[in-house]
């Protein structure tokens, strides 16, 4: 079996108060990053990882964050590593 790359996004809800707290320990995950945080604490997140079920433990920790009130999954891709790293041609040449 050839590796694997799963991408998943999430719409994280924390409460506003402890918006930048959840953004750091989310950040600290392996292959979680934090592409914003707005003042009403949501969070916008994407994961990498090796396997679903990865993805899912670290699902699971963010929806048991101290402050997190929801983590809603918003796209979920997985491919082989080798897909993944396929060039594609330039649609403008």
């Amino acid at each position: 079996m050839s590796a694997e790359l799963h991408i998943t996004s999430l719409v994280v809800h924390s409460t506003p108060k402890r918006a930048q707290g959840v953004s750091e320990l989310i950040a600290a995950l392996p292959g979680a990053r934090v592409h914003a945080v707005s003042p009403a604490g949501k969070l916008v997140v994407t994961l990498e990882a090796g396997t679903s079920g990865e993805i899912l433990s670290q699902v699971n920790a963010i929806q048991l964050t101290d402050g997190v009130l929801s983590a809603a999954l918003v796209y979920q891709c997985a491919d082989s590593l080798e897909s993944m790293n396929q060039e594609l041609p330039d649609a403008d040449r």
